[in-house]
């Protein structure tokens, strides 16, 4: 049988990020729409974004134009890495803002890094050298 299976998905584009991604999203549609039965139409909305989510993995998985799911999983990549990117830049911030006051300059924007409890304090701008008034 294996063998089988073996021979049926030769020439054909298999598993990679994107198809795990919809197999888990299905997954996760699916076990939610079994939670919210007491709401028909949510319910069934989720049921058929679940099935929608399946149905395209199962195409991707099976499909024989390698080139075009390729394509499609980079530019998923692609996304996924400029989400995380956000996502670490926000939880830096976040981890900097306990032990320091984080502002944009004025003139260009560029965000300087102040260490808190120095009282007001005068800043200048690194980069378009401008100076502002700013509560450390």
């Amino acid at each position: 049988m294996r063998d089988r299976f073996n021979r049926f998905m030769q020439g054909r584009y298999g598993t990679d990020q994107l198809s795990r991604f919809l197999g888990l999203a299905a997954f996760v549609l699916i076990v939610l729409s079994i939670f919210t039965a007491r709401w028909r139409i949510v319910s069934s909305l989720l049921d058929a974004m679940g099935l929608a989510a399946l149905l395209i993995c199962y195409f991707r998985m099976f499909s024989r134009d390698i080139a075009k799911r390729s394509e499609e999983n980079r530019k998923f990549l692609n996304f996924s890495d400029s989400l995380k990117d956000r996502f670490g830049r926000e939880k830096y911030y976040m981890n900097e803002r306990k032990t320091n006051h984080i502002y944009s300059c004025p003139g260009c924007g560029q965000k300087i890094r102040i260490p808190k409890g120095k009282g007001k304090i005068e800043i200048e701008c690194p980069k378009c050298h401008t100076r502002f008034v700013k509560r450390s």
